[in-house]
Order: C-alpha cells, then structure tokens, then sequence
C-alpha cells in the first residue's frame, strides 16, 4: 500500500502525481456543470439549473449565517472550496485517491484561506489596529498571537489531510484484511491456498458501510468544516476585540 500519491507521468524533469490529475479533472467536472446549469436560464428552474439554484442557495445562506452582510463577496469562494473538497474527497468511492489525501492540496488551500484572514483584517482595521488587535491584552501576547496565526493554516491542512487519509489507509487494511480471510475460506474448502483467484466472499455487501462513511460522509463533513472554519477566521479577523 503506497502512503503517497502514485506519479503517472512526468513533463521533462518534472513529476505529475495522481493528485494533479485528479484535480485537473475535478475542476473539469465542477466546470462543466456550471456550464449546463447556466447554459439556458429558466424562470422555473428544472435539471442542472435546479441543482445550482439549490446549492448557491444553501451556500449564501450558509455564509450570511456566519458572516453576516457580507456573504455576497465572500460566497463565491467558500461555495468553490466546499464544493471543490467535497468531490476531491470522495474519489475513493470510484476507487481513486482522494486529492486531500496529499498535503500538496490541502496546505495550498489552507495558504489561500490564512491570506484572506489576514488581508480582509488589515484592509477593515488598518495595519496598526490588527497590530492592536494582536498585542490584546497585553503587549507581549504579540509573538504568541503572531505564532498562533502562523500556526493555523498548518493545522487547518493537516486535519482536512489526516481524516481522509485516515480513511484511505482503514479501508485499505479492511479490504487487505477481507481478501485474506477469503483466500483462507478457499482454502478450508479446497485445501490450496489460493492467492491470485480468489472469490471476494467477504468483501461482498457489508464494507459499502464502511465506503459510505469514509467515501462520503466524512468527506462532506470535513468539507464543511474546512469552509466554516474559513468562514470563522475571516470574520473574526474583520472584527476588532472592541466589537
């Protein structure tokens, strides 16, 4: 079982990991449906139209819920991030690595949201009022809060990476597990060890529980968590102590 992502070819010297394949292509898809969502507007939305509607609705209602008046211009992006993450993760269910189980996708992300933090609490408070908003209560909480901040995206990437690799590595060992209690049954059976050919008895039905949770459900929920937790910080950056 490889821990890391699989190179599938390389331009020049330069390697092209299974990651960006799938990114490229998960892009391609989120791409594409917008363009069939948008492609001929109807006053009653039907098909992919509907779906859109549906989805921006809950995502600008999600984000005016958090961040209050302005969830017009911060939508777009957080629409985009749990979108892009939740798709992303749950490639295993077509038996593919999940892009966020490769830090070169999640820190990236992770970097795009610290920036946002900090521009939009500079741009609403001025440099020196998050200076002051740092330094609160006390002057020498200055490099302790500096340390934290510069903390955050490490630990904001390495969750999202941690939970769905997590899951990778659990079904991996599940299935690993399954075919050699297969292999064995064939074996009490037919008293040869059977190592290629071997029927799946116990890797029919009851693990798609298992997919369920790490292929789906836990790849929408550490989605959401990754764009509310953006959503937070940013807010909270663009509000003083004072406030």
């Amino acid at each position: 079982m490889e821990l890391g992502p699989r190179i599938i070819f390389r331009i020049g010297n330069v390697p092209i990991s299974e990651t960006v394949c799938w990114s490229v292509i998960v892009s391609l898809v989120i791409l594409v449906f917008v363009f069939f969502a948008t492609r001929k507007m109807q006053t009653v939305p039907r098909g992919a139209q509907l779906l859109g509607e549906i989805l921006v609705g809950f995502v600008y209602k999600m984000v005016k819920d958090v961040m209050g008046d302005v969830s017009e211009k911060f939508a777009p992006y957080c629409g985009t991030l749990i979108v892009y993450l939740g798709l992303g993760s749950m490639l295993g269910i077509l038996d593919l690595r999940p892009i966020t189980a490769d830090l070169n996708c999640t820190f990236p992300l992770a970097v795009v949201t610290f920036i946002l933090i900090h521009y939009n609490a500079i741009k609403v408070q001025t440099a020196k009022g998050y200076i002051k908003e740092l330094s609160s209560p006390y002057p020498f909480m200055l490099p302790l809060n500096i340390l934290s901040d510069t903390m955050f995206p490490i630990t904001l990437a390495c969750r999202l990476f941690g939970n769905i690799l997590a899951g990778v590595i659990l079904m991996a060992l599940v299935y690993s597990g399954l075919h050699t209690a297969s292999a064995a049954l064939v074996e009490v059976f037919t008293g040869e060890l059977a190592k290629d050919a071997v029927v799946p008895f116990f890797q029919i039905g009851w693990p798609l529980v298992l997919n369920f949770w790490f292929d789906m459900f836990e790849p929408i929920l550490q989605a959401y968590i990754f764009t509310m937790l953006t959503m937070v910080f940013i807010d909270n950056g663009r509000h003083p102590v004072e406030d």
